[in-house]
């Protein structure tokens, strides 16, 4: 009986590999037969209220920034910058999708060699469709105060394009916005275009300045203000850089990232103001870093669902993991509004239904594992197999479905866990699984030394799926089995106040899905 889950119980287990690759082809044949296909058939015009990505973020895979949004022959895309050291940001990827689950990546919709004066640092495109064209803004060479003057060239460029995958071209031969006014560096601009009157008007600014100028209706010159002037102030309090402008409810919102890039204090600030020319005076600051979800989070654009009020916000942020400053992810949450139109705080929610098919958020140690069927399905191991999400909770509330698909073994939910690649119960945190044998167990694993905390009696079947909880606040924790409301584990331990959430089956094959990982 594997009811207490003992580490020597696992010694000298091994898995023959031909058999190991059956195994898996069996977990997800079981996976397949529980959900009909590897993801949902897709259905057009169905608005995604989503609280999150709840198939996980990041949404998509690699080192991206700077994100804006646009909507095109009913596609959400998203055009981010490429996260990439100055000199290799010669090009811009974007990617599509019809449900904001599944996305498809297009490489290289602007490069380098389409655009005569721009040779690194091409940052935060910003799309817009007009005239029959697409067009993408963006900024280039990471001009500084006086270069223009030295006879260095960069700033904001204008591409365009006859489809919203490109591939873009330099539509005039220069940038469009090439040195300073009113002290604001020509970076991260956001293109926003009027539903009053049609009037377009770009939004910049680096250096802790942000001006509006407006766009002609040729999409590729300024016009000039009644004052005959082309660029005007608008810097909010604490305005660093990344203009975002969107309208609702006849409202102006001007969003912007406040901090440093690299910091953890990177955020995000809004105002709100009756006319597209301001004033912006400073509301409140609605995006910041959660120090158990991620770092730097910054630089937004919003998307709303056409004819909806469903909101989201898109962003970059930093996984608590990574050091490198430009090793930046994109994500997206639910962005809510109170009755007065004030943007309530945005919460960094934890979630993977595996519905995109993907598994690249997660990082695993030992095993062979797959998602199908939007469950996350591992072989029996030799000895364990884990698979981590970069998060750092202490108090909790740690949802999942669990079965025990193959094998004698168990399988379960890992919390407040670190020292994560030592393998055989190395790693140091709290453990709650169930085993066909008929029980749940609550034990902690020390590098190496396991403890068994406490352990209940259950009717379990094998390859059935069960809804396994576990709370944790301070030194109590609960153990919940399909019962979400009665306990069948409490007990008191403070060995581990924080660390990772993962999943972990041992000397078994096991299946999961529905995580969902949030403050207690």
């Amino acid at each position: 009986m594997v009811s207490s889950f003992p580490s020597s119980s696992l010694a000298g287990f091994s898995l023959d590999i031909s058999a190991g690759a059956s195994l898996l082809n069996l977990i997800i044949g079981l996976a397949m037969s529980a959900e009909t296909g590897s993801a949902a058939p897709v259905e057009r015009g169905a608005v995604p209220d989503y609280t999150t990505s709840e198939a996980g973020n990041p949404f998509v895979e690699g080192w991206y920034a700077d994100p804006d949004t646009a909507i095109y022959e009913g596609l959400y895309w998203v055009y981010p910058t490429s996260s990439l050291p100055y000199d290799q940001q010669t090009y811009l990827d974007a990617f599509s999708s019809p449900d904001l689950v599944h996305w498809t990546k297009h490489p290289n919709v602007l490069t380098a060699a389409n655009v005569s004066w721009a040779t690194r640092a091409i940052w935060a495109p910003a799309p817009v469709a007009r005239n029959g064209k697409y067009y993408l803004y963006f900024g280039a060479n990471d001009i500084q105060e006086g270069e223009p003057e030295r006879g260095l060239v960069g700033g904001i460029g204008v591409a365009v394009a006859d489809r919203p995958e490109g591939p873009y071209v330099d539509a005039i031969g220069k940038p469009l916005i090439g040195e300073y006014h009113n002290g604001a560096q020509p970076i991260d601009q956001d293109v926003f275009v009027d539903d009053a009157d049609g009037q377009a008007y770009i939004y910049y600014g680096g250096h802790s300045h942000a001006n509006v100028a407006k766009l002609n209706a040729d999409m590729v010159s300024l016009g000039t203000f009644d004052d005959g002037t082309q660029f005007r102030e608008i810097t909010p309090e604490n305005y660093v850089e990344g203009s975002q402008m969107f309208k609702r409810g006849g409202a102006y919102y001007f969003m912007w990232s406040e901090g440093g890039w690299t910091g953890p204090d990177y955020s995000v600030s809004y105002a709100v103001a009756d006319s597209p020319l301001g004033p912006f005076v400073r509301r409140a600051r609605v995006l910041q870093q959660d120090p158990a979800v991620a770092r730097g989070s910054g630089h937004n654009a919003v998307l709303r669902v056409p004819g909806s009020d469903v909101w989201y916000i898109v962003y970059h942020r930093r996984p608590l993991a990574e050091a490198d400053g430009n090793h930046r992810v994109l994500a997206y949450d639910r962005m809510y509004f109170d009755g007065d139109g004030a943007i309530r705080p945005v919460k960094m929610l934890v979630k993977d239904n595996f519905a995109d098919g993907r598994m690249f958020n997660w990082k695993t140690y030992g095993g062979r594992w797959a998602v199908a069927g939007r469950r996350l399905a591992v072989a029996a191991a030799d000895a364990d197999a884990r698979a981590f999400l970069d998060t750092n909770f202490s108090s909790l509330v740690f949802d999942a479905t669990v079965a025990v698909a193959e094998g004698t073994g168990d399988a379960g939910l890992v919390f407040r866990a670190t020292n994560l690649s030592a393998g055989a119960d190395g790693f140091r945190g709290y453990y709650a699984g169930i085993s066909p044998a008929g029980t749940v167990a609550l034990g902690k694993s020390d590098a190496g030394t396991w403890t068994l905390l406490q352990e209940a009696s259950l009717d379990i079947a094998a390859a059935a799926e069960y809804n396994l909880r576990v709370t944790a606040v301070g030194s109590e924790i609960s153990v919940f089995v399909n019962d979400l409301a009665q306990a069948k584990i409490t007990a008191t331990d403070e060995s581990f106040a924080s660390g990772a959430n993962g999943v972990q089956a041992r000397n078994s094959g096991a299946r999961f899905g529905s995580v969902s990982v949030a403050e207690a």
